[in-house]
């Protein structure tokens, strides 16, 4: 059940926003050093599918007695690169096909680190696999309108612990104001 929340409870409730980062998660040193310099509190756990997502921790004072767990809502899927997310697509791709059927509803968000030209550096095949271009931009395409996921290409992994924050941040106060 979603309230309606003044400006100030909301603001309130959001600095409890806590990441939580799956247990599976490797070689993410970058996000997790973002998060320390910015003092952005995360919690190691495992997930059901997705390496991100949150809880906002329990408030009394508004009625919230328990913390409330978002891995419904928003959660991202992080790929280091175009060659990790093409063998996913082509040599593990069942377990890839079967993480976005469990998300149901959920909002994922893709993010695709390493990559500044996105769909550009598939066109130009600047990644190390044997995956077709056709094939890798068709893939994307057609599980992006079919599993309504959210494809995001970063140019540096220094901005991905930003992107993971603010993505949650956001995705979750528009799910409180009712709105996603």
């Amino acid at each position: 059940m979603i309230y309606s929340y003044t400006e100030t409870e909301l603001k309130t409730l959001l600095k409890s926003l806590t990441i939580i980062v799956d247990t599976r998660e490797q070689a993410n040193n970058h996000v997790i050093d973002y998060f320390t310099k910015k003092k952005i509190p995360y919690i190691t756990k495992k997930l059901d599918y997705g390496d991100y997502c949150c809880y906002i921790g329990a408030n009394p004072e508004l009625g919230i007695m328990r913390d409330m767990y978002f891995t419904d809502t928003v959660v991202i899927e992080r790929k280091n690169s175009l060659t990790e997310l093409s063998n996913n697509l082509s040599n593990d791709r069942e377990r890839f096909v079967n993480e976005l059927i469990r998300k149901g509803n959920t909002k994922l968000f893709l993010m695709i680190e390493n990559t500044p030209n996105g769909y550009g550096d598939i066109l130009t095949h600047n990644y190390r696999s044997q995956y077709n271009e056709k094939s890798f931009i068709g893939t994307l395409k057609s599980m992006e309108s079919q599993y309504d996921i959210h494809i995001n290409f970063l140019s540096d992994n220094e901005l991905s612990g930003f992107f993971i924050w603010s993505t949650l941040y956001y995705g979750i106060r528009n799910y409180l104001l009712g709105r996603g």
